[in-house]
């Protein structure tokens, strides 16, 4: 098998921002009770006009003009999102349409909050084996649409947005080396919206008690988050006959701050080597790790031949770590090789 690497990227946030002071006016709590559990800050949150499809549009398009690559070139999207625009169709194939993707198969990942681990796995694998060309993967979510506003256990965590990349074969040794993937779905009921779907469907009593809302045993959730990122890295790195010191970027999902610390410490990582957004967008869920990719890479910090460790957790409950060499150039000279393949003249 050939390698597949990230060779493009885009990201795409709502305008709209709800600080923590904004909280306050809403629900019962306090920018110290948040910030201090948490490390949020503020956090996107989507219009009524803004849903999954149209920010992953707008990030894939971001991806793509990055890759260099056209609309009618892409042969694969992969949507990972647990808050799709609805049931059916996939929030893939209303991506594809808006791009203009014609030639694209497409279809949803749903892995919850490990969804961009879970499809960077997948999706990867198929461009390695040769299936696809390319592809593109979207990590999106608007799950501030599923919050019940007066529970501050959960209202106060999530944001929305997207991340994507664009895949596709790169020098061997490059790209994903290798990654954990794994599930407990006797935990499923930790972290879940039972309702709108085929075990409670849309009813006045379903909506009576509030199932179409997110809920969650918080401290469960915790505990399971705070093992299962630092044993899922661990497996990945080591998997790949790599040690934590071999590692130069950690960029966990971005859930709250506490999990990412205590993750760092089990992992063995120096904080300093660890990339976190968490204060301005919250838990973006599917979109938290190609957000987070996005901002490292565009700030400098991730460069060309960077060993990178992503790790994801979430409602399944689920979890996922990949492990990848970085193959994009530094931001500004990728912009100019992007721009001359746009032109023909034939970059990257």
């Amino acid at each position: 098998m050939r390698s597949a690497g990230i060779v493009g990227l885009g990201m795409a946030v709502p305008q709209r921002v709800l600080t923590n002071a904004d909280l306050e006016k809403m629900v019962d709590t306090s920018d110290q009770w948040i910030l201090e559990r948490t490390g949020i800050r503020e956090r996107r949150v989507a219009g009524e006009d803004e849903t999954s499809s149209t920010l992953g549009a707008a990030a894939a398009r971001e991806a793509l003009e990055s890759a260099g690559l056209d609309p009618l070139d892409v042969d694969l999207i992969v949507c990972a999102t647990t808050s799709p625009d609805m049931l059916f169709p996939s929030t893939a194939c209303l991506v594809q349409h808006q791009l203009g993707c014609v030639r694209a198969a497409a279809f949803d990942l749903s892995a919850a909050c490990s969804g961009f681990a879970y499809g960077l796995a997948v999706t990867s694998q198929l461009v390695a084996s040769g299936a696809f060309r390319n592809a593109l993967l979207i990590g999106v979510d608007v799950l501030t649409k599923f919050l019940d506003w007066t529970d501050r256990s959960t209202c106060v965590l999530f944001g929305d947005g997207a991340g994507a990349v664009v895949l596709a074969p790169v020098e061997s040794g490059r790209g994903l080396l290798g990654f954990d993937l794994g599930a407990d779905g006797s935990g499923a009921d930790l972290l879940t919206i039972p309702g709108g779907a085929g075990k409670h469907p849309i009813s006045e009593e379903s909506l009576r008690e509030k199932l179409r809302y997110i809920r969650m045993d918080g401290q469960q959730v915790f505990r399971f988050a705070v093992r299962v990122m630092g044993e899922s890295a661990a497996r990945a790195v080591e998997k790949c006959g790599l040690t934590p010191d071999d590692v130069d970027w950690f960029v966990p999902h971005q859930a709250n701050i506490r999990i990412i610390d205590s993750a760092t410490r089990r992992l063995g990582i120096d904080p300093a080597r660890v990339y976190v957004n968490v204060d301005r967008y919250g838990n973006t869920s599917a979109a938290s790790i190609p957000i987070a990719l996005y901002e490292a890479y565009h700030s400098g910090c991730l460069k060309e031949d960077d060993t990178v460790v992503t790790v994801g957790f979430g409602a399944g409950l689920t979890w996922a770590s990949c492990v990848l060499v970085w193959t994009m150039p530094p931001a500004g000279r990728q912009n100019r090789q992007s721009a001359a393949a746009a032109e023909g003249v034939g970059a990257r």
